[in-house]
């Protein structure tokens, strides 16, 4: 049986989290667009994460839109105290489902009051500012001054506890925390893709969880031999070694795995009570 304390906890805002934590973006229909095929079973999926002991779940209202949101408020509302969710503003889907920006002093203010009604909270425990780069989704330097003043606006007034940021360079998360406290970065990093190596340690010494996007590889899953090898010497799967190395790699790691089967869901908690031994992770190590 798992148990998701062997994976410890790390700190987020003024909360305490379970650093196997759940992704829901997942829940919505293909393409993160419109309404999932089988809604009764992306509420399955949520429960039984709160039933396996995850107290930290990220979720958007622009994943749908506002389909994930309304599904983690039918499945999971009123919600247990120790339960911390945290969502992203910054974007909005065009009517084709293009992801698009939708970063305007308006469209943010807009943004939060949409997430509160559609999960139904008085106030948002963590909002990650989604940065957009040159394509959209790599990061690209350029100031963060605009977004971070209305949000810090909005933390004022009550409507936002804890402020993190998404998509963005170290340079932009060192702006940030000039206007408010940042508690954690949200960035694309797994066994495979380590741009962030260094802000990773920096983060943890400043005390900040940083939370991959994509520790998986996202919508093109990680294949790799020496991956599968690993795995198979440790009796696991090769995802669940990669989620075990990411728990290793620094402890202001914080894992949001998403998926919409149970069945899967079990397996990527499976990564807390998996232990890396030296030899594996010096090969993981030197991709």
């Amino acid at each position: 049986m798992t148990n998701l304390d062997q994976a410890g906890t790390y700190q987020l805002g003024n909360r305490i989290v379970r650093r196997m934590g759940y992704g829901a973006m997942q829940l919505a229909g293909p393409g993160v667009f419109g309404p999932p095929k089988d809604r009764a079973a992306a509420i399955d999926v949520l429960r039984a994460a709160i039933e396996a002991g995850v107290n930290h779940i990220d979720t958007s209202d622009f994943y749908g839109p506002q389909v994930t949101n309304q599904i983690i408020r039918e499945a999971l509302h009123p919600y247990e105290p120790e339960l911390t969710l945290v969502t992203k503003l910054g974007a909005r889907r065009g009517p084709d489902g293009a992801w698009l920006p939708a970063n305007s002093p308006s469209d943010l203010t807009q943004a939060v009051h949409d997430n509160l009604r559609n999960l139904g909270l008085d106030y948002i425990e963590v909002a990650n500012m989604r940065l957009w780069g040159d394509d959209g989704h790599a990061p690209a330097e350029g100031t963060v001054e605009p977004y971070f003043t209305v949000l810090a606006d909005l933390q004022r007034q009550g409507l936002i506890r804890h402020l993190g940021i998404s998509n963005a360079t170290a340079k932009q998360v060192e702006e940030a925390r000039t206007f408010v406290p940042i508690v954690c970065v949200q960035n694309h990093y797994n066994l495979v893709h380590r741009d962030d190596d260094a802000l990773v340690d920096t983060l943890y010494r400043q005390g900040i969880a940083y939370v991959p996007f994509f520790p998986l590889g996202g919508f093109s899953p990680l294949q790799s031999e020496r991956l599968n090898k690993v795995a198979s010497e440790l009796g696991a799967t090769p995802l669940q070694v990669a989620l075990a190395w990411l728990l290793a790699r620094s402890p202001n790691i914080l894992l949001i795995p998403g998926t919409s089967s149970v069945t899967h869901l079990t397996q990527n908690l499976g990564a807390a009570n998996l232990r890396l031994p030296p030899e594996a992770m010096a090969a993981l190590n030197s991709f």
